[in-house]
């Protein structure tokens, strides 16, 4: 693709603000650099942390000042460009890795067209498109699924990307091992890059559409960590407080946007918080754009089982009734959430059975 700079504030100059007269989700910023400079429990930045993963589940990891930050922060722009041209192949080139060619269990990955997806148990149909590219498929765990060209060419790019944000999220997990005061290693050896697992790398487009319109319904992530980079608003969290306040997400130039998911609450039994969120047509005059979005989502190896772990604070979680019943493997969660919202087989109970830790949070 030739020599893209990583400039995430040139970037961010090329749209309209993100206006300020909407309110916005409180996130607290961390910073990589930090948090790698000292161990977690003397490290002030690594306790603040542990905090956001009990109490909203979502905050800002400002990622400059730290060598794989800022190789992340490049990747980040490079797969920006990549995604956009990629949504701009003709539907031809795109049908190569459409996912409903898959057969064999990977009918999550690939490309989804626009409006083949559910947002809710209405059966409101989605407003977007995604490619979901395997970390297996680009890591080499796999003989990789049917791709375009492009993305093919590409593959080196999203290498350095998977491999990166991989290991950000197993130093980010390392810290909350030891403040769930786990034996060391618990969290990572749970997440090995070479061993098969549901990451993946996202490209997102969503076309521009009216204020106020729904562009992916209310969720919890179903997995470990997710790290988001988005040029445009849209993002929306609900306040954990009573009266359950949609807010808008500001995206921050130099930052990701980092969530846990439903991994981490049944790994810590409902000690951490997986919180709910959506996406909305951008705020103000970024309502008129395409807004894209790149994330890279990270999960439990296939063969996890997702129930709470044994050791340190955990085990001063109170027992839940029913909660080792509902034990399954990260991979037939994966599959289980990620496929009851498709359009073709969609029923009220196939939704419900597909909801993760959001359950009764519903809106």
């Amino acid at each position: 693709m030739g020599d893209v700079p990583y400039t995430p504030e040139h970037t961010f100059s090329t749209f309209p603000p993100f206006p300020d007269d909407v309110v916005t989700a409180p996130l607290v910023t961390l910073s990589l650099a930090k948090l790698q400079s000292a161990p977690a429990l003397t490290n002030p930045e690594s306790l603040a942390l542990f905090d956001c993963a009990k109490s909203l589940g979502f905050f800002y990891l400002d990622m400059r000042g730290s060598p794989e930050g800022e190789t992340l922060l490049d990747g980040a722009e490079r797969l920006h460009e990549l995604e956009k041209k990629f949504f701009d192949l003709s539907e031809e080139e795109r049908e190569v890795s459409a996912r409903e060619r898959r057969n064999d269990g990977n009918g999550y990955y690939g490309w989804k067209r626009m409006g083949t997806t559910v947002m809710d148990r209405k059966g409101t149909i989605d407003r977007y498109e995604t490619f979901n590219i395997k970390k297996d498929d680009i890591v080499g765990n796999t003989a990789p699924l049917p791709a375009p060209k492009l993305v093919n060419d590409n593959m080196r790019l999203l290498s350095t990307y998977v491999r990166t944000a991989h290991g950000i999220i197993i130093h980010l997990l390392n810290h909350l091992n030891a403040h769930l005061r786990l034996p060391p290693g618990t969290l990572a050896g749970l997440h090995r890059l070479n061993h098969e697992s549901g990451d993946h790398v996202r490209f997102k487009r969503s076309p521009a559409q009216a204020p106020g319109t729904l562009h992916s319904g209310a969720h919890t992530d179903f997995g470990t960590l997710t790290i988001l980079f988005n040029w445009l608003g849209g993002l929306q969290l609900q306040l954990p407080q009573d009266d359950k306040q949609w807010v808008y997400v500001r995206p921050v130039p130099g930052a990701a946007i980092v969530n846990l998911g439903d991994a981490l609450v049944k790994f810590t039994a409902g000690l951490f918080r997986s919180n709910i969120h959506r996406v909305l047509s951008p705020p103000g005059e970024q309502c008129a754009l395409e807004r894209y979005s790149l994330v890279y989502f990270s999960r439990p190896e296939d063969s996890v089982l997702l129930k709470r772990l044994q050791g340190g604070i955990i085990d001063e979680q109170p027992r839940v009734e029913g909660e080792e019943e509902e034990v399954t493997n990260s991979k037939e969660w994966i599959l289980r959430r990620g496929l009851a919202n498709k359009a073709d087989n969609w029923t009220p109970d196939k939704w419900d059975k597909g909801r993760g830790t959001e359950g009764d949070r519903d809106p």
